[in-house]
């Protein structure tokens, strides 16, 4: 049995209140690009609209995952066969990692980011400053703010200036209930549940996927060593990460940052040290 990877807040700070570690399993191979999720997430968390710009870039119009965008369907058109006269589309629909080692929960000063009971990463609208120091902190660039400057106005709470991002419908795990993306999506392209029982289900789904000679299936996410200890939301590709835009070696900045720690304590202790005996000898 595959499990899921422990974090430095969860499930030891919530004792005896913590849950099974929830995430998300989305199996690109059976996206139809229908958006269906981006609707859902976007109707029931009441996000503001985020612009209705035609991209030029496919059947995408949202282009990246943003403080009012939390699920993003990126088409990829890719040429194949010998002679490269094939086409095919690759769709994806991307969200917050909740990594295992998170930079922006790492980084926050007021305590806005934090592990809930179920392993997920969520930001306190009400706690949040807008300091901005996660957006950086973030290796896929998924947490950002709602830049207050701008003169459009698409919505209440559309230029609040604090940071946003996907909580994994944190209101409706604590009912049991599924995410609204993972819900509406009609090929279940978006699994939602355990996180142990999820990369079970993946890992099974990718040698089937092998067994069926589609070679190039690859899970994205799924390795606790990487550098970010693992994925909460893990993916399926049928080629290289970065052709969907996503880094294809992620590493949280904030990962070395107990060793950083550590090794300024003992350098201090050093130092006091040497200042004491400096003291302790001028005595003399």
């Amino acid at each position: 049995m595959t499990l899921a990877p422990e974090t430095r807040a969860w499930p030891s700070s919530w004792g005896a209140e913590a849950k099974p570690r929830l995430g998300f399993f989305t199996d690109t191979t059976v996206c139809i690009g229908c958006k269906a999720c981006e609707v859902a997430c976007k109707e029931w968390n009441l996000l503001p609209e985020d612009g209705l710009v035609f991209t030029g870039h496919s059947y995408d119009n949202t282009g990246q995952l943003g403080a009012s965008t939390w699920r993003h369907v990126a088409f990829v058109e890719q040429r194949t066969g010998p002679e490269r006269m094939d086409f095919r589309w690759l769709m994806e629909s991307d969200v917050c990692k909740h990594c295992t080692h998170a930079g922006c929960l790492d980084v926050c000063p007021t305590g806005a980011l934090f592990r809930t009971e179920f392993g997920t990463v969520v930001v306190q609208d009400d706690v949040c400053n807008g300091c901005g120091y996660c957006v950086p902190a973030c290796p896929f660039g998924v947490i950002d703010r709602r830049e207050s400057h701008t003169l459009e106005e698409f919505g209440k709470g559309a230029h609040d200036g604090g940071a946003h991002k996907c909580t994994l419908c944190y209101d409706r795990a604590q009912d049991g209930l599924e995410p609204a993306c993972a819900k509406a999506c009609p090929t279940k392209s978006i699994q939602w549940g355990p996180l142990d029982e999820l990369l079970e289900r993946a890992h099974a789904r990718e040698q089937k996927l092998h067994e069926q000679g589609v070679e190039e299936a690859r899970l994205y996410g799924d390795d606790p060593n990487d550098g970010v200890g693992g994925f909460g939301a893990f993916f399926l590709l049928l080629d290289d990460p970065e052709v969907y835009g996503l880094p294809p070696d992620p590493v949280v900045p904030t990962k070395h940052l107990p060793e950083m720690y550590a090794a300024v304590a003992a350098a201090a202790g050093v130092l006091a040290a040497a200042i004491g005996a400096v003291f302790a000898l001028g005595g003399r």
